[in-house]
């Protein structure tokens, strides 16, 4: 019999019951809304549609029949020029190599800029064109034509409207489009405007030329003052001493005083050998000695007109030092006068060398084909900006009344 120890039987594990599945909660029934009905004209659609009608529409239509239909043709003439300056050199200026022959003044286009826009050339040009006449030829066209009785003043607007003037400061060209209701009327407007700038820039040379000759000749005229000026305290200085030229009187006396003193020594020379030779009672010796101081007072009288010692009033020396004052007064004026004569007869020269003129590289046209007004580009503007404009009104209008 075994002695193994007893196992107690393994039993299978029973499965849990499964819990009962919960009941699925039942949500309320809520009503459902109407299928949203068709939409309706309201009062506000019309007044929406009214409105583009008399704002846009209307406009629009007018504006087109009044430009196709009434609006008068435009011819438009261009004219194209710029300020030239040309400049001559002198022959022998042309050894030295060549210099350039013209250029333009940015100065003078900027004057000529702003005359061309003056009331002073619209005055002219309606006085010799009748400006007035010919921009208010189309009777039916109250728009784009001139109201005769207008003003000098309404005149200058309307040339701002109808004569365009574009300018290049880099390049300084100019560049003028007129317009006339007849292409000969558009041709002359441009060619009267070339005539009077061309006026304008040759008055202008002229005052140039001119200033520059005044101012010169002015020069001259002072430094011809002063040379005569000059030349006349020299002359009264010499009829008043009696001395044509001092220097060369003191280059004389300079002379005697020199052969004294030779003398004096060939005198003292001859004392010295007779003292030696002879006795003292020697009548010779005295004869000598006389001429000795005879010698050495006459020179002390030429120093002493020379200025040289303590002569009278008057010495020799202060006439040579009011000389020579004078003198370099007169050189200096006769330099002043070369010099101011040198450069009157260069601005002369220079004026008459240098001129200004108007040089056309595009004459004025005379049109064949009308090209204003820009019919379809003004009315396409005009459109846009009107269905903007009720654009505007309309949201500002939905806006007020949502938020009432």
């Amino acid at each position: 019999m075994s002695n193994a120890p007893l196992q107690k039987p393994q039993t299978a594990p029973v499965a849990a019951a499964p819990r009962p599945l919960a009941a699925p909660s039942v949500l309320p029934l809520r009503p459902v809304a109407p299928p949203v009905p068709a939409g309706r004209p309201r009062r506000r659609h019309g007044l929406v549609l009214g409105s583009l009608i008399l704002l846009v529409v209307l406009p629009a239509a007018l504006m087109a029949g009044y430009l196709w239909r009434q609006a008068a043709d435009q011819y438009a003439s261009t004219l194209g020029f710029s300020v030239r300056q040309e400049e001559s050199t002198a022959a022998f200026e042309l050894f030295g190599g060549m210099t350039a022959l013209s250029g333009s003044s940015s100065s003078d286009t900027d004057i000529l800029y702003e005359f061309l826009q003056s009331q002073e050339l619209v005055a002219t040009l309606d006085r010799r064109l009748d400006l007035r006449g010919l921009w208010s030829r189309p009777e039916n066209d109250p728009v784009f034509a001139f109201d005769p009785p207008g003003s000098i003043e309404d005149l200058v607007d309307y040339w701002g409207r109808m004569v365009r003037v574009s300018h290049d400061s880099s390049t300084g060209l100019i560049e003028v489009r007129a317009l006339a209701f007849d292409a000969g009327d558009a041709q002359r407007i441009t060619q009267e405007i070339f005539a009077e700038s061309s006026k304008m820039i040759n008055e202008l040379s002229d005052i140039a030329r001119e200033d520059a000759i005044r101012y010169a000749r002015a020069d001259l005229d002072g430094a011809e003052a002063r040379l005569r000026i000059a030349r006349q305290d020299l002359t009264t200085f010499r009829n008043r001493n009696q001395i044509v030229d001092p220097t060369m009187d003191t280059q004389s006396r300079m002379g005697l005083v020199t052969t004294l003193q030779e003398q004096l020594a060939q005198a003292l020379i001859d004392l010295d050998l007779l003292r030696q030779t002879t006795r003292e009672a020697d009548p010779r010796i005295k004869t000598a000695e006389l001429k000795i101081q005879v010698i050495q007072s006459r020179i002390q009288d030429e120093r002493d007109k020379l200025g040289a010692g303590t002569g009278a009033d008057g010495a020799f020396a202060d006439l040579v030092g009011e000389y020579e004052r004078l003198t370099v007064d007169r050189e200096f004026a006769e330099q002043a006068y070369t010099t101011a004569l040198a450069a009157f007869d260069a601005a002369r020269s220079d004026a008459q060398r240098q001129s200004r003129y108007l040089a056309a590289h595009v004459r004025p046209t005379l049109p064949e084909q009308a090209e204003y007004p820009q019919r379809l580009i003004l009315w396409s503007v005009a459109v846009l900006f009107l269905g903007l404009i009720w654009s505007v009104m309309v949201l500002v209008g939905y806006s007020l009344r949502d938020r009432r």
